[in-house]
């Protein structure tokens, strides 16, 4: 059987994918530009057209309509086949170019991802005094929040590193959370105010979630002593390691997997049956 060699992109390929019927080649490049050839003689029958970065997948209906593609330009784009026209594109964001970074030192600093240099640091007088345990970003990540064992909890600006608010606690701050879902963010003192009812609202919806483990023993005894005995019974099985309550964490993690992969490079993109 004689090779065909096919020539047309300017850069390195990156994926190939055959249409159902075995008629077309579909083909993926660093040089932005998915191309579709005749299988039997090489043809470039065409280009699409739109994509700003390395295109790394693609795949075709089964009826060789309509094209996907995934790209590093942060977007899915959507193709008719035989026009070449673009008929939608989904967009991921931007990818990320800088790096937050806090720890025993209590100083909040921006990094530049590529060239490693300090972009800018929090101000020390509004910031914490001792040791940031925890740090957590938005779903937009246009804010962020801090714990510190300085009995606080600080929500700041990504962009300038504003301190927009404190929440101070009466203990050490493990750990911080901020809900994907809801308009709030939870801090233990918080937490102990709306557990009660975020759990109903949690369990009743079918939603799942994430206690860290290491902030649970602290997060009991501050909640007996502020509930008090009444409620140490119904607050021990609402964090028990029980099986239903081991299957709402594990959903919720795999969910907000795929909220976080969203933020980064498409690297492969397929039809569903």
């Amino acid at each position: 059987m004689r090779p065909i060699l096919m020539k047309g992109h300017e850069r390195p390929l990156t994926f190939l994918k055959y249409n159902r019927d075995g008629d077309l080649l579909f083909s993926c490049a660093k040089d932005h530009t998915p191309t579709v050839w005749f299988v039997d003689n090489g043809e470039r029958i065409g280009t699409y057209r739109g994509h700003n970065g390395a295109v790394w997948s693609c795949d075709v209906s089964r009826d060789s309509m309509r094209l996907i593609t995934g790209s590093a330009d942060q977007t899915v784009k959507l193709w008719n086949v035989q026009t070449g026209a673009q008929l939608c594109t989904f967009n991921f964001g931007s990818p990320a170019r800088t790096i937050v970074s806090a720890g025993e030192d209590a100083v909040i600093r921006i990094w530049d991802s590529e060239t490693g240099k300090l972009l800018r640091e929090a101000d020390k007088e509004s910031g914490h005094k001792k040791t940031i345990t925890s740090l957590t970003k938005s779903a937009d990540c246009s804010h962020f929040l801090t714990g510190s064992l300085d009995k606080s909890a600080k929500l700041w600006d990504t962009k300038t590193l504003t301190l927009i608010k404190t929440y101070v606690t009466e203990r050490p701050v493990n750990a911080v959370a901020m809900s994907p879902l809801l308009d709030h963010r939870v801090s233990p003192r918080a937490l102990c105010k709306i557990l009660r009812t975020w759990f109903a609202l949690t369990l009743r919806r079918k939603y799942s979630f994430v206690l860290l483990r290491e902030a649970k023993r602290s997060l009991l005894d501050f909640f007996y002593t502020e509930l008090g005995k009444l409620e140490q019974k119904r607050l021990s099985a609402l964090l028990n390691e029980d099986p239903a309550i081991m299957e709402c964490r594990s959903a919720l993690a795999k969910r907000l997997e795929l909220y976080r992969s969203a933020q980064a490079e498409i690297d492969t993109v397929a039809w569903s049956k």
